[in-house]
């Protein structure tokens, strides 16, 4: 280094040198290129946003929002149209958590575990809007709601394997759904809390909108299931999955899946389901490969 350089460097202020050099990794074009590059890698971004408050300012912003195009574009774009700026319910950042992590579940007052199943990241989820169809009231039919298949999760020799699954409205507030809830006065649940946004949320069992036909398409017996929707339109629920018979599997096949989580997976395109096998300590899960508990991003845990 010559003697002037030196001499400069001992002269900036150490916030002007640290702006001067970290002014590379702020700027949005190559954070794109990046990430880009890698594939949208979950992982990664929850520890980029994790470094210190511009960038994860900038990934709030900008970034989760790009990782949900990304893996599922043309989910992103159906919940985007329409809003201004793009702006969705409880925000880019919730709707990317969504995606990829099951939230596990604790008994509530419509329904009872023996034990609690804790929730994990997946790398890959089928949302479909046919499944969503079968979530909605008649009266409702006409809100866009996407809902993934259960995962699995195995509770013993005694009892039903526990069904977990997630989804998202379009426009919630807009929504005929909502509008049903209010004529309802439904009431908040007081201990169940959204586990993507932190909103409140209704039952959708006490407001008695929960149709037939969603256990239906669950795998599940009529009753044996509950979900909650918030007030920002993300839904997550449980069910007890009912064995079926080899002249029943596939009864419920989806007709029009729309969006797989993973940029890879286009059934559409590609003809295929959208769901990967995996496994989750011995047995398999129906929607995707799991982290590790080391390899949990901490950028979309609050």
């Amino acid at each position: 280094m010559s003697a002037n350089a030196s001499q400069r460097s001992r002269l900036d202020p150490p916030g002007q040198r640290s702006e001067s050099e970290e002014s590379g990794i702020l700027d949005e074009r190559i954070l794109r290129l990046v990430f880009n590059s890698i594939k949208w890698d979950l992982r990664v971004l929850c520890l980029t946003a994790s470094l210190n408050r511009k960038l994860r300012a900038i990934v709030n912003r900008l970034l989760w929002r790009e990782l949900c195009e990304y893996r599922a574009p043309r989910m992103a774009a159906e919940l985007a149209t329409g809003f201004p700026n793009g702006r969705i319910g409880g925000g880019w950042h919730a709707l990317a958590k969504l995606m990829f992590f099951c939230c596990g579940c604790q008994s509530t007052q419509h329904f009872t575990v023996s034990r609690p199943s804790p929730g994990h990241f997946v790398r890959e989820s089928r949302f479909s809007k046919t499944s969503g169809r079968s979530f909605l009231a008649k009266k409702c039919r006409g809100d866009l709601l996407y809902v993934t298949d259960p995962c699995e999760h195995s509770m013993g020799d005694r009892e039903d394997d526990l069904g977990i699954y997630r989804g998202v409205f379009k426009g919630f507030m807009r929504s005929k759904t909502f509008a049903c809830l209010s004529q309802r006065q439904a009431e908040f649940e007081e201990r169940v809390r959204c586990p993507y946004c932190g909103a409140r949320v209704w039952s959708m069992t006490a407001a008695r909108l929960v149709p037939k036909s969603a256990a239906r398409r669950l795998g599940s017996r009529d009753g044996g299931l509950e979900y909650f929707v918030c007030v920002n339109g993300h839904l997550h629920g449980t069910c007890w999955l009912v064995p079926l018979s080899s002249d029943e599997d596939g009864r419920y096949e989806d007709d029009d899946d729309d969006e797989a989580g993973g940029r890879d997976v286009d059934p559409d395109a590609e003809g295929e389901s959208g769901v990967s096998g995996a496994v989750y300590g011995d047995r398999p899960v129906t929607n995707g490969t799991l982290f590790s508990i080391q390899d949990t991003p901490n950028g979309l845990i609050d």
